[in-house]
Protein backbone atom coordinates (compact mmCIF):
# COMPACT_ATOMS: atom_id res chain seq x y z
CA UNK A 1 0.00 0.00 0.00
CA UNK A 2 1.48 3.52 -0.93
CA UNK A 3 2.38 5.47 2.29
CA UNK A 4 0.48 8.47 1.63
CA UNK A 5 -2.48 6.88 3.20
CA UNK A 6 -2.41 5.89 6.61
CA UNK A 7 -3.89 3.77 9.06
CA UNK A 8 -4.13 5.87 11.88
CA UNK A 9 -7.44 7.74 13.64
CA UNK A 10 -8.30 11.11 12.35
CA UNK A 11 -6.96 13.85 14.40
CA UNK A 12 -9.55 16.73 14.89
CA UNK A 13 -13.33 16.95 13.56
CA UNK A 14 -14.39 14.87 10.94
CA UNK A 15 -16.67 16.69 8.42
CA UNK A 16 -19.71 14.74 6.30
CA UNK A 17 -19.12 14.03 2.98
CA UNK A 18 -19.41 16.24 -0.25
CA UNK A 19 -21.34 14.07 -2.60
CA UNK A 20 -20.94 14.80 -6.33
CA UNK A 21 -24.98 16.28 -6.99
CA UNK A 22 -26.74 13.73 -9.12
CA UNK A 23 -29.72 16.77 -9.91
CA UNK A 24 -26.56 18.36 -11.91
CA UNK A 25 -25.07 14.92 -13.34
CA UNK A 26 -28.80 13.86 -14.62
CA UNK A 27 -29.32 17.37 -16.33
CA UNK A 28 -25.90 17.26 -18.17
CA UNK A 29 -26.55 13.39 -19.19
CA UNK A 30 -30.09 15.03 -20.68
CA UNK A 31 -28.59 17.34 -22.50
CA UNK A 32 -25.74 15.67 -24.25
CA UNK A 33 -28.45 12.66 -24.60
CA UNK A 34 -31.02 15.24 -26.36
CA UNK A 35 -28.59 16.90 -28.98
CA UNK A 36 -27.43 13.13 -29.94
CA UNK A 37 -30.91 12.49 -30.79
CA UNK A 38 -31.66 15.75 -32.57
CA UNK A 39 -28.19 14.71 -34.30
CA UNK A 40 -29.76 11.47 -34.94
CA UNK A 41 -33.58 12.43 -36.67
CA UNK A 42 -30.95 14.81 -39.09
CA UNK A 43 -29.31 11.78 -40.30
CA UNK A 44 -31.82 9.77 -40.61
CA UNK A 45 -34.18 12.38 -42.39
CA UNK A 46 -31.14 13.42 -44.93
CA UNK A 47 -29.93 9.35 -45.34
CA UNK A 48 -33.48 8.44 -45.87
CA UNK A 49 -33.93 11.43 -48.72
CA UNK A 50 -30.25 10.06 -50.31
CA UNK A 51 -31.24 6.46 -50.12
CA UNK A 52 -34.91 7.12 -51.86
CA UNK A 53 -33.50 9.34 -54.63
CA UNK A 54 -30.65 6.94 -55.23
CA UNK A 55 -32.95 4.06 -55.54
CA UNK A 56 -32.83 3.34 -59.37
CA UNK A 57 -28.81 3.69 -59.36
CA UNK A 58 -28.98 0.98 -56.18
CA UNK A 59 -31.46 -1.18 -58.10
CA UNK A 60 -29.17 -1.56 -60.72
CA UNK A 61 -26.37 -2.17 -58.67
CA UNK A 62 -24.38 1.02 -59.61
CA UNK A 63 -23.69 2.73 -56.07
CA UNK A 64 -23.76 5.82 -55.61
CA UNK A 65 -21.20 6.28 -53.06
CA UNK A 66 -20.41 10.14 -54.15
CA UNK A 67 -23.49 11.34 -53.64
CA UNK A 68 -23.91 9.51 -49.95
CA UNK A 69 -20.69 10.73 -49.04
CA UNK A 70 -21.55 14.02 -49.88
CA UNK A 71 -24.63 13.82 -47.47
CA UNK A 72 -23.23 12.20 -44.66
CA UNK A 73 -19.97 14.64 -44.95
CA UNK A 74 -22.61 17.47 -44.70
CA UNK A 75 -24.27 16.42 -42.20
CA UNK A 76 -20.36 15.57 -40.31
CA UNK A 77 -20.23 19.83 -40.78
CA UNK A 78 -23.41 20.73 -39.54
CA UNK A 79 -23.06 18.45 -36.65
CA UNK A 80 -19.69 19.46 -35.44
CA UNK A 81 -20.40 23.06 -35.61
CA UNK A 82 -23.36 22.57 -33.84
CA UNK A 83 -21.86 20.41 -30.67
CA UNK A 84 -19.06 22.68 -30.73
CA UNK A 85 -21.17 25.81 -30.47
CA UNK A 86 -23.23 23.95 -27.32
CA UNK A 87 -19.57 23.10 -25.67
CA UNK A 88 -18.71 25.93 -24.39
CA UNK A 89 -22.05 26.77 -22.76
CA UNK A 90 -22.77 23.28 -21.35
CA UNK A 91 -19.45 23.01 -20.11
CA UNK A 92 -19.85 26.28 -18.92
CA UNK A 93 -23.03 25.43 -16.90
CA UNK A 94 -21.64 22.59 -15.48
CA UNK A 95 -18.77 23.67 -14.08
CA UNK A 96 -20.30 26.42 -12.80
CA UNK A 97 -22.96 24.28 -11.50
CA UNK A 98 -20.60 21.59 -9.11
CA UNK A 99 -18.17 24.25 -8.30
CA UNK A 100 -21.83 26.41 -6.56
CA UNK A 101 -22.95 23.25 -5.00
CA UNK A 102 -19.80 21.89 -3.79
CA UNK A 103 -19.04 25.11 -2.22
CA UNK A 104 -22.67 25.14 -0.39
CA UNK A 105 -22.28 21.17 0.88
CA UNK A 106 -18.78 21.80 2.20
CA UNK A 107 -19.84 24.88 3.88
CA UNK A 108 -22.96 22.94 5.32
CA UNK A 109 -20.81 20.10 6.89
CA UNK A 110 -18.50 23.21 8.07
CA UNK A 111 -21.24 24.86 9.81
CA UNK A 112 -22.49 21.10 11.52
CA UNK A 113 -18.99 21.08 12.89
CA UNK A 114 -18.87 24.26 14.34
CA UNK A 115 -16.83 26.52 11.85
CA UNK A 116 -18.48 29.37 9.71
CA UNK A 117 -16.81 30.35 6.49
CA UNK A 118 -17.84 32.54 3.60
CA UNK A 119 -16.61 31.51 -0.16
CA UNK A 120 -15.39 33.63 -2.92
CA UNK A 121 -14.14 32.52 -6.06
CA UNK A 122 -10.00 32.58 -5.43
CA UNK A 123 -7.48 32.14 -8.06
CA UNK A 124 -7.28 28.20 -7.04
CA UNK A 125 -10.85 27.55 -7.39
CA UNK A 126 -11.10 29.82 -10.59
CA UNK A 127 -8.13 27.56 -12.49
CA UNK A 128 -9.99 24.55 -11.08
CA UNK A 129 -13.05 25.39 -12.93
CA UNK A 130 -11.27 26.56 -16.21
CA UNK A 131 -9.74 23.22 -16.15
CA UNK A 132 -13.56 21.38 -15.90
CA UNK A 133 -14.75 23.40 -18.67
CA UNK A 134 -11.75 22.72 -20.61
CA UNK A 135 -11.92 19.34 -20.49
CA UNK A 136 -15.33 18.83 -20.76
CA UNK A 137 -15.53 21.22 -24.16
CA UNK A 138 -13.21 18.81 -25.65
CA UNK A 139 -15.30 15.47 -24.41
CA UNK A 140 -18.75 17.37 -25.86
CA UNK A 141 -16.96 17.77 -29.12
CA UNK A 142 -15.25 14.55 -29.26
CA UNK A 143 -18.77 12.95 -28.92
CA UNK A 144 -19.96 14.12 -32.36
CA UNK A 145 -16.63 13.86 -33.90
CA UNK A 146 -16.66 10.42 -33.15
CA UNK A 147 -20.33 9.12 -33.62
CA UNK A 148 -20.11 10.92 -37.31
CA UNK A 149 -17.25 8.92 -38.00
CA UNK A 150 -18.86 5.93 -37.03
CA UNK A 151 -21.95 6.92 -39.19
CA UNK A 152 -19.67 7.41 -42.29
CA UNK A 153 -17.90 4.34 -41.88
CA UNK A 154 -21.68 2.10 -41.89
CA UNK A 155 -22.84 4.35 -44.48
CA UNK A 156 -19.92 3.19 -46.89
CA UNK A 157 -20.35 -0.09 -45.14
CA UNK A 158 -23.83 -0.07 -46.51
CA UNK A 159 -23.41 0.69 -50.23
CA UNK A 160 -20.50 -1.37 -50.55
CA UNK A 161 -21.92 -4.43 -49.68
CA UNK A 162 -25.53 -3.16 -51.17
CA UNK A 163 -27.55 -3.48 -47.95
CA UNK A 164 -30.78 -1.83 -47.68
CA UNK A 165 -31.97 1.30 -45.40
CA UNK A 166 -33.46 -1.18 -43.00
CA UNK A 167 -30.30 -2.40 -42.40
CA UNK A 168 -28.43 0.26 -42.37
CA UNK A 169 -31.20 2.55 -40.09
CA UNK A 170 -30.46 -0.70 -37.38
CA UNK A 171 -26.53 -0.46 -37.58
CA UNK A 172 -27.10 3.52 -37.16
CA UNK A 173 -29.09 3.21 -34.41
CA UNK A 174 -26.56 0.44 -32.65
CA UNK A 175 -24.12 3.32 -32.91
CA UNK A 176 -26.61 6.10 -31.32
CA UNK A 177 -27.12 3.58 -28.09
CA UNK A 178 -23.23 3.09 -27.53
CA UNK A 179 -22.67 6.71 -28.38
CA UNK A 180 -25.61 7.71 -25.23
CA UNK A 181 -24.37 5.37 -23.08
CA UNK A 182 -20.47 7.18 -23.42
CA UNK A 183 -22.48 10.51 -22.70
CA UNK A 184 -23.82 9.01 -19.48
CA UNK A 185 -20.43 8.03 -18.69
CA UNK A 186 -18.84 11.64 -19.26
CA UNK A 187 -21.56 13.09 -17.34
CA UNK A 188 -20.80 10.64 -14.22
CA UNK A 189 -17.36 10.56 -14.61
CA UNK A 190 -17.26 14.54 -14.98
CA UNK A 191 -19.32 15.41 -12.25
CA UNK A 192 -16.94 12.98 -9.84
CA UNK A 193 -13.63 14.31 -10.56
CA UNK A 194 -15.16 18.14 -11.09
CA UNK A 195 -16.85 17.65 -7.24
CA UNK A 196 -13.43 16.25 -5.78
CA UNK A 197 -11.25 18.80 -7.66
CA UNK A 198 -13.10 21.69 -6.42
CA UNK A 199 -13.85 20.31 -2.86
CA UNK A 200 -10.32 19.56 -2.78
CA UNK A 201 -9.07 22.82 -3.56
CA UNK A 202 -11.83 24.37 -1.04
CA UNK A 203 -9.55 22.03 1.48
CA UNK A 204 -6.58 23.07 1.02
CA UNK A 205 -7.52 26.74 1.21
CA UNK A 206 -9.31 26.41 4.45
CA UNK A 207 -6.00 24.51 6.01
CA UNK A 208 -7.26 20.84 6.04
CA UNK A 209 -4.62 18.89 5.85
CA UNK A 210 -5.78 15.41 6.52
CA UNK A 211 -8.99 13.81 4.93
CA UNK A 212 -11.07 10.57 5.58
CA UNK A 213 -10.88 8.14 2.01
CA UNK A 214 -14.18 6.55 2.02
CA UNK A 215 -15.05 3.86 -0.47
CA UNK A 216 -18.15 3.73 -2.23
CA UNK A 217 -19.34 0.47 -3.13
CA UNK A 218 -21.63 1.99 -5.68
CA UNK A 219 -21.16 1.35 -9.38
CA UNK A 220 -20.52 -2.00 -11.04
CA UNK A 221 -16.67 -1.69 -11.81
CA UNK A 222 -14.85 0.16 -8.84
CA UNK A 223 -11.42 0.71 -9.32
CA UNK A 224 -9.66 -2.92 -8.27
CA UNK A 225 -6.70 -0.99 -7.27
CA UNK A 226 -8.44 1.28 -4.26
CA UNK A 227 -10.18 -2.40 -3.23
CA UNK A 228 -6.77 -3.91 -3.34
CA UNK A 229 -5.45 -0.98 -1.03
CA UNK A 230 -8.19 -1.04 1.24
CA UNK A 231 -8.60 2.84 1.43
CA UNK A 232 -11.79 2.85 2.81
CA UNK A 233 -11.55 5.24 6.43
CA UNK A 234 -7.57 5.73 5.96
CA UNK A 235 -6.60 8.61 6.25
CA UNK A 236 -4.37 11.10 3.37
CA UNK A 237 -2.99 14.43 2.68
CA UNK A 238 -5.92 16.44 0.23
CA UNK A 239 -2.78 17.99 -0.96
CA UNK A 240 -1.17 15.09 -2.42
CA UNK A 241 -3.62 12.60 -2.39
CA UNK A 242 -3.45 8.61 -2.67
CA UNK A 243 0.03 7.07 -5.14
CA UNK A 244 -2.56 4.85 -7.34
CA UNK A 245 -0.21 2.14 -9.27
CA UNK A 246 -2.76 1.19 -11.56
CA UNK A 247 -2.50 4.92 -13.13
CA UNK A 248 0.97 5.94 -11.57
CA UNK A 249 0.17 9.42 -10.57
CA UNK A 250 -1.17 10.95 -7.15
CA UNK A 251 -4.97 10.93 -7.00
CA UNK A 252 -7.85 12.16 -4.98
CA UNK A 253 -11.17 10.17 -4.02
CA UNK A 254 -13.62 10.53 -7.30
CA UNK A 255 -11.41 11.67 -9.97
CA UNK A 256 -10.92 8.34 -11.80
CA UNK A 257 -13.37 6.74 -14.07
CA UNK A 258 -15.22 4.70 -12.04
CA UNK A 259 -14.40 6.14 -8.45
CA UNK A 260 -17.08 6.95 -6.71
CA UNK A 261 -14.91 7.42 -3.97
CA UNK A 262 -15.63 10.84 -1.63
CA UNK A 263 -13.34 12.23 1.33
CA UNK A 264 -14.04 13.27 5.32
CA UNK A 265 -12.19 16.39 5.51
CA UNK A 266 -10.63 16.69 9.19
CA UNK A 267 -10.75 20.01 11.15
CA UNK A 268 -7.97 20.35 13.39
CA UNK A 269 -8.10 21.35 17.04
CA UNK A 270 -11.34 20.09 17.62
CA UNK A 271 -12.36 16.58 19.35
Amino acid sequence: MASSVKRQKAQGTVLRPVHPNQGIEAEYRRRLVAMIQEMDRSIAYWLKAAYRKNAPELAQDELPVETLRRAIRALTRRWTARFNDLSADLASYFAQSVSQRSDAALKAALKRGGFSVEWTMTRSQRDVVNSVVHENVSLIKSIAQQHLGKVEGAVMRSVATGRDLGTLTKELQEISGVTKRRAAFIATSQNNLATASLTAARQREIGVTEAVWVHSGGGKHPRKSHLKAGLDRQTYDPAKGWLDPEVGKYILPGQLPNCRCVSRAVVPGFN
